[in-house]
């Protein structure tokens, strides 16, 4: 009695999906929104990039120069240092 229970279900989902399928094929698209030539997103984005390209170019300022790798090492100690002695203060206090 399974065994056919089961074989009746699976020819009642495959009957469905050659439907649902035959179905999906006869069903016309829809037709496409049609926007104005001259509102073309494409070309705004473009343009709107140039702007920001060229406002960036205009905006730049120079860069400061870089400290030296035994600059910025020294620094990293002094901080580090700085850091060790806040929490020895802390522990004592």
């Amino acid at each position: 009695m399974r065994k056919l229970l089961t074989w009746l279900l699976v020819t009642i989902g495959i009957a469905a999906l050659i439907r649902r399928l035959r179905r999906r094929g006869t069903e016309p698209e829809p037709a496409p929104l049609e926007q104005p030539a001259a509102e073309d997103p494409a070309d705004e984005l473009r343009r709107k990039l140039a702007e920001s390209r060229e406002s960036d170019d205009a905006e730049e300022a120079p860069a400061p120069p870089e400290a030296t790798v035994e600059e910025r090492r020294a620094d990293v100690h002094e901080q580090g240092r700085a850091a060790l002695d806040e929490m020895k203060s802390s522990d004592e206090g």
